[in-house]
């Protein structure tokens, strides 16, 4: 198990359940489109949100979004020490830095002493596209060990100011060095792991690195916190975090739906029930698990794991609950007995 760390009282590792993040695209300076982005985030269902820290104007920023939001204040900041002073000072939850390229020795304690006093946790955030060149030099290019030894090179700088309040990331864009620097690290530390897949890309293909990247760690117990990086409004990025954690029985908020694929069985246009089923269900914060099933000869069968569910026929299917069956129903009529059904559980 990992140790533990607080952003704005949000628990990250040591057992804590796996949070969710996102990060606005809006100009943190703008501060009514950020806190007008940051709810409909919080809305989605994103636990901790990080604005980027680019220069003063986005750091004296800080203290206006952070007075109107509801949820944990990130501030991701590159190269300039004095942005994350401000930061701090102006009440942000947690700083995204690394100590390796701020500056000397006086910089790197000035962070770590700033952050200390206010109880403001760092992420390390090691990315493939910015190591550095003597590390890059040794492994000859972005390995898992190379992200590894940045990680701890960081870290390295934090603890000689006595600082070990520290989350990592260790991103890549390609999925399995991503997947392969975390396994490393979760062996060698006990740092709570912030993870994601970097540059993935649009929503389509951006989802499915994500979901082998963070999903397959998650799957094997090693991350405490999620970024899905999508070329997409951030919202996306929170829906597709939380069917991550939904699919691997890590969140049981909000229903679940199973479907099968279709066969030559089939004689109803299933894809377009599921579809219906699912974009109904939007509105269902039951924690149920919903069936759509192609025909009536195994569905209520294959589906009996299921809350409730129906089977197609031919003009005529099944209403059923854990497997049993509770009657036959019109075709047409399928969609609204289960939503009658879902509302009396």
């Amino acid at each position: 198990m990992t140790r533990q760390i607080l952003a704005g009282g949000v628990p990250i590792g040591g057992g804590a359940p796996v949070t969710i993040q996102s990060m606005c695209n809006t100009r943190t300076d703008d501060v009514e489109a950020t806190v007008a982005q940051i709810g409909r985030l919080a809305q989605a269902g994103c636990q901790i949100v990080r604005v980027a820290v680019p220069d003063q104007a986005a750091a004296h920023a800080i203290g206006a979004i952070k007075e109107r939001i509801s949820i944990p204040l990130v501030a991701d900041i590159h190269f300039d020490y004095r942005l994350a002073l401000e930061a701090v000072a102006a009440g942000v939850d947690k700083v995204r830095i690394n100590p390796g390229n701020i500056g000397g020795a006086d910089r790197v304690k000035a962070v770590a002493d700033a952050c200390r006093t206010h109880g403001v946790p760092i992420r390390i955030g090691v990315n493939g596209g910015s190591l550095e060149k003597p590390i890059l030099a040794k492994y000859g290019g972005v390995t898992p060990e190379a992200l590894v030894e940045s990680a701890f090179g960081h870290i390295a700088l934090l603890h000689q100011y006595d600082f070990d309040d520290i989350c990592v990331s260790l991103k890549s864009s390609d999925v399995r060095t991503t997947m392969a620097a975390y396994r490393l690290m979760s062996e060698r530390s006990d740092y709570p792991l912030h993870l994601g897949v970097t540059e993935t890309g649009t929503r389509r293909m951006g989802t499915i690195k994500s979901a082998i990247g963070i999903g397959g760690l998650l799957g094997f117990g090693i991350g405490d916190t999620i970024r899905v990086s999508l070329s997409a409004d951030p919202v996306e990025e929170v829906y597709a975090a939380r069917d991550i954690l939904r699919a691997l029985g890590l969140r049981r908020e909000g229903p679940n739906l199973i479907a099968c694929p279709t066969c030559g069985r089939t004689r109803i246009d299933l894809i377009g029930l599921a579809e219906e089923v699912e974009r109904r269900l939007q509105e269902v914060d039951k924690p149920l698990t919903v069936a759509v099933m192609g025909c009536v000869v195994n569905g209520p069968g294959e589906a009996s794991a299921a809350d409730v569910g129906i089977a197609g026929g031919d003009g005529v299917g099944l209403l059923f609950r854990k497997g049993e069956i509770v009657k036959k129903v019109p075709q047409e009529d399928l969609v609204e007995e289960l939503f009658r059904l879902i509302e009396t559980l």
